[in-house]
Formats: C-alpha cells, sequence, structure tokens
C-alpha cells in the first residue's frame, strides 16, 4: 500500500468528519422532497452510503453541496424505479401521530391547513424554483454551493430564489395566510 492509498480507517475518519454532521440538513431537505419521513430517512441513508463509498474520491471542499448532489441523484433513480402508489396523495399526507408530541385535535388540524397551504404553494413553483428553496432555504446551502449543486450561476440562485420566495408568499396571502397570524 502506498502513503497516498487512503485506509478504511482514514475513510471511516473523513465520513465522521463531512457527512455526520449534516445529517440533520440532509433529513429536513429529504422531508422537503419525499413529503414523508419514512421515505425522507430511506433517502438520507442511501445518501450517506453513497456518501462512504465515494469518501475517497471527494477533496473535502464543500461537503454540503457534494451531499446535496448525491442526495438529489439517489432521489431521481429512486423515482425511476419506484412503481404506482396505491396510496392516494391525501392518504399519504396524513400526520404522523407520534411526530406532533402530543397536540391538541385543534392545533393538529390548523398545522394541517397550514402545511397543506404551503405544500400547495410549494408545488404551485416551477421544479427549478422548487429546487432552489430546497437547497437554501431548507438544505441551508450558500448560494455558491447551491448554484455547484443545481449546476447554475450563483446569480441565477439568487433570482430563482426571490422569485420562488415571492410566489409562495403572495399564494398564502390569497389562502389568507398572512405573516405573524392564522387563517
Amino acid at each position: 500500500m502506498t502513503a497516498d492509498a487512503p485506509t478504511a480507517e482514514s475513510a471511516s475518519a473523513r465520513f465522521e468528519r463531512w457527512v455526520l454532521p449534516e445529517v440533520e440538513v440532509l433529513l429536513r431537505v429529504a422531508r422537503s422532497m419525499t413529503r414523508n419521513s419514512h421515505d425522507a430517512e430511506d433517502l438520507v441513508q442511501d445518501t450517506m452510503l453513497r456518501a462512504y463509498r465515494s469518501i475517497d474520491r471527494f477533496d473535502g471542499r464543500y461537503p454540503r453541496a457534494w451531499l446535496m448532489t448525491i442526495m438529489r441523484n439517489a432521489e431521481i433513480n429512486r423515482h425511476r424505479r419506484q412503481r404506482p402508489s396505491l396510496l392516494t396523495a391525501a392518504q399519504q399526507r396524513l400526520p404522523d401521530p407520534e411526530a406532533d408530541g402530543g397536540a391538541t385535535a385543534e392545533t393538529a388540524v390548523i398545522n394541517l391547513t397550514f402545511d397543506a397551504a404551503v405544500e400547495d404553494a410549494f408545488e404551485r413553483l416551477s421544479p427549478d424554483a422548487r429546487e432552489v428553496i430546497e437547497l437554501v432555504d431548507i438544505g441551508g446551502l450558500t448560494y455558491a454551493e447551491a448554484a455547484g449543486v443545481a449546476g447554475i450561476p450563483e446569480g441565477t440562485v439568487m433570482s430563482r430564489l426571490h422569485r420562488a420566495r415571492r410566489r409562495v408568499r403572495t399564494t398564502l396571502e390569497e389562502q389568507g395566510y398572512a405573516a405573524g397570524r392564522s387563517r
């Protein structure tokens, strides 16, 4: 073995340094992408496995952007393989009773209604606009990192993000939601 050849231990150490700190961000973005907590966990697990397998080829720069690219590609592959779902979209959006920490029925309905409104506003966006919101607002990437993941100029990320946020805000206002107040 040469001095340049990475060892299993060094791969594990690099994985711990670059991948593990990003798990929560990956999970937030995956939830946004999949709209389902179980699918999100599967997607993050697949992303981490792919990252571990390719950690020796990663140069250590911009780990979050690298992981988001892996996750984006894994999600595309998942959609290619996925069979039609037997559940309707409404059934898939049912709240997870354990996720709310015991909220009252009224609070759960209000939250579900607002979540549905946000999801509707998000779904009305173009795929390009959704992507930059997922990368920057949900994933926490910088504009430069998001540009690298999406393969577009940084200025395009900023303009898409501005228009997407404005569109979501407008859609929510049209549905009776305003900053700081509920419907």
